[in-house]
């Protein structure tokens, strides 16, 4: 068997997934908080226009772009960006159960136990979400370090395409384009937050299971 055929057939015995695992594992374990309050603070702010003219929310509002530690909070936010982009793309790789069981993977059975349930919700809304959450890790690095971006530029500066792109990029981040959108971008924006509460939870059974399956190991 091929490594291809052993990724489409049985992909837990192939060495690359185990390799994508370990990044996804500790990375979101890591990045736990930080997505959680991403992910919190991000679906308020959508509505940020019509809470401003009932409250401030300058606290809320310097929270999603800077931690509340000024320049330095925008760079932690912007490697937390990175850490989401990257907890995204090897989520879709290590998602791919095999082709006899990947339509299991697009639903939740909820008649089964809570750990199953748990393990479900996250393949399925990290499938059916991956486009969202990969256009909030991406904008949020343009929007901590949009030098990295002026790379685009090299060949034209003056490039419309690109300056256009980039613009639309920043656009999409927030879903201002009528009543659906935002109701629709508050929505999924709270997955990332339930992605990281289930990521946690099954982190933990795992760190518990291998505990007592080896009660010796200190």
């Amino acid at each position: 068997m091929t490594v291809w055929q052993r990724w489409l057939e049985d992909p837990e015995k192939s060495r690359a997934r185990h390799a994508f695992f370990q990044i996804h594992y500790w990375m979101g374990m890591g990045a736990t908080v930080y997505v959680f309050l991403m992910s919190a603070s991000g679906s308020m702010l959508v509505y940020r226009n019509q809470l401003s003219k009932k409250i401030s929310i300058e606290w809320l509002v310097n929270l999603h772009k800077n931690l509340l530690f000024g320049s330095t909070g925008r760079l932690v936010n912007g490697v937390g960006a990175i850490c989401l982009t990257l907890l995204c793309l090897t989520g879709a790789i290590i998602w791919w159960p095999g082709i006899t069981h990947w339509r299991r993977s697009l639903t939740v059975n909820w008649r089964m136990h809570f750990a199953r349930i748990n393990w479900d919700l996250h393949s399925a809304l990290g499938f059916w979400c991956f486009l969202f959450i990969l256009l909030w890790g991406v904008s949020g690095i343009y929007f901590s370090f949009p030098q990295l971006f002026d790379a685009l530029f090299l060949l034209d500066p003056a490039d419309h395409f690109t300056d256009g792109g980039l613009f639309w990029l920043s656009e999409l981040h927030f879903g201002r384009f009528g009543w659906f959108a935002e109701a629709l971008w508050t929505l999924i924006g709270l997955v990332p937050s339930v992605l990281a509460f289930t990521g946690f939870f099954i982190c933990c059974r795992r760190v518990i299971y291998k505990k007592h399956s080896n009660p010796n190991r200190a």
